[in-house]
């Protein structure tokens, strides 16, 4: 790839440069700009309506309580959720969604597609990272270069940009498409930038104690004028949930992620807190191997799915926080069927499609879930029930998140079914869809279809919005059809908010944003 001067007529003639970044069925990217630019559930309190006031509640800084730690900040070394709620505050990609989802220009002011495999886009002056390096077009092909070079290739975010023509201008605003700083990173150990990552975001790290917490300041010379409006943020890591909600209500930390379904209430409850809920992307499902008996019949896994209640699930586990899918994507995801509703609830009609199936009474499954997810557990054991009442028996094994995702699930060792989970954070069913249905991906061990492929293809080879979103529909309905997995429900992620806090609005793909948000 070459960064090369060219001169545009019209006006005074100023020195561009340009950017070329060949990705899949020969897309390319322009960038020009101007060459001075730069778990578990807690008791009710009994003083539940007394939060104490936070210990910053005289400083312009808060403190927010979070589940876990990515170990690394290097935005090509992780695709955990944990990284985007801190990281979002620290880098920033050509490209930004903003908190209702719509995309923005983000270090690139605007974009031009120049023909249907190419873009270009202008990139933003002045903006410098925190380390007074400046961002310009060689920090955009070094970014580049590196993700999708020998040193990205041995992450996980690789995949994810090497078929993005559909979806380009979305993933530009994700996590592996961030822009970093080519001296800093060079001039440093990988271990060093994973431990003190640099950026050009509203906030930079100051500080850093793994597994413990991180600390952010405000960046002086953020290219959004007047924000952020906060001095400071404290990102507290507090895995169970009893402890972020004990936290929450003391005064200890001024925002809760991820609170429990059971603790809803006690926080509600409490006058100087807020719950705030919101829809995420994320769907969950158990999914088939459809190379093991019984399942390798189409009508064996469509009687599953009839005999379970997805929407007595969520009302009486889930509390209600959750939303019925048709397929595996949420409501708010492009490529969503309107049209397809779940399958209904009618074991009668699974006993007889099992029976016609040649399902022998007591056939025992083998279903693997992720021990850590209480949540899911109690679910699995009710669908259990389900299975249970049409002539089926679950066996679960509850493993190790890491291992049920890095080992079980690819090598197609996770039993008849198992835990799906997808963050679906490209709001896109191709990045979903891709993973999972098309022969060979990491994701996929044993599912394949022809037309299934066909129709993932002929979307991806399209940009006009119209016609994927018509393909989209085709897929839906075959898949749909195929029953791939038993579609349980997408999220409603809830938060536990201080009142203190003014301007907070609760993210659905879990990226919190900070640049606006004040205390009173």
């Amino acid at each position: 790839m070459d960064i090369k001067n060219k001169t545009y007529l019209g006006g005074e003639k100023m020195k561009r440069r340009k950017w070329f970044m060949p990705v899949a069925l020969g897309t390319m990217l322009v960038l020009s700009a101007c060459s001075g630019g730069g778990d578990g559930a807690a008791e009710k309190d009994k003083d539940k309506d007394k939060a104490v006031t936070p210990t910053s509640d005289d400083k312009n800084e808060i403190v927010v309580g979070v589940v876990g730690d990515p170990q690394s900040w290097d935005p090509i070394d992780s695709f955990k959720l944990d990284w985007s709620t801190v990281a979002t505050s620290v880098f920033e990609g050509l490209t930004e969604r903003d908190l209702d989802l719509e995309l923005k220009p983000g270090l690139a002011e605007e974009w031009t597609y120049l023909d249907d495999k190419t873009i270009e886009f202008k990139l933003r002056e002045g903006v410098k990272f925190h380390n007074d390096e400046p961002f310009n077009a060689e920090a955009v092909k070094f970014t580049f270069d590196r993700l999708l070079g020998e040193e990205g290739q041995s992450g996980p975010q690789y995949s994810n940009y090497t078929s993005i023509d559909p979806v380009l201008l979305t993933k530009l605003s994700g996590y592996g498409a961030v822009i970093v700083p080519p001296k800093y990173v060079q001039e440093n150990s990988d271990e060093f930038f994973n431990s003190n990552p640099v950026g050009t975001g509203p906030f930079k790290m100051v500080s850093y104690k793994r597994d413990q917490q991180v600390e952010l300041e405000k960046n002086d010379n953020y290219w959004k004028e007047g924000l952020p409006k906060l001095d400071k943020i404290t990102f507290k890591v507090i895995p169970e949930a009893s402890t972020r909600l004990a936290e929450l209500q003391t005064g200890g930390i001024d925002i809760m992620k991820r609170v429990e379904v059971s603790q809803a209430e006690t926080v509600k409850e409490n006058e100087s807190l807020e719950l705030q809920e919101v829809a995420a992307p994320t769907a969950h499902a158990l999914r088939f191997d459809t190379a093991r008996k019984p399942f390798d019949q189409k009508e064996v896994r469509q009687a599953v799915n009839y005999a379970i209640d997805t929407q007595a699930i969520i009302d009486e586990i889930l509390g209600g926080y959750g939303e019925p899918i048709s397929t595996f994507q949420s409501t708010i995801s492009f490529g969503d069927n309107p049209d397809l509703k779940p399958y209904e609830y009618d074991p009668e009609k699974a006993k007889k499609m099992l029976k016609e199936a040649g399902v022998e009474e007591g056939t025992v499954l083998e279903v693997y879930i992720p021990g850590n997810n209480s949540t899911f557990k109690e679910i699995t054991q009710a669908v259990a029930f389900y299975l249970e009442e049409v002539g089926m028996k679950m066996n679960i094994n509850s493993v190790d998140s890491t291992t049920l995702t890095g080992d079980l699930i690819p090598t197609g060792k996770a039993g008849e079914m198992y835990y799906n989970g997808w963050g679906g954070w490209t709001l896109d069913f191709d990045n979903t869809a891709y993973l999972m249905y098309f022969e060979g991906e990491y994701w996929n061990p044993t599912f394949k279809n022809e037309k299934v492929e066909e129709l993932l293809l002929a979307e991806r080879t399209s940009v006009d919005q119209e016609d994927r979103e018509k393909i989209f529909m085709e897929l839906t309905e075959l898949l749909y059809d195929l029953a791939p997995e038993v579609n349980l429900y997408s999220s409603l992620d809830l938060y536990g908010v201080n009142d203190r806090i003014e301007n907070f609005q609760s993210p659905h793909e879990d990226r919190m944003r900070f640049e606006e948000v004040s205390v009173k």
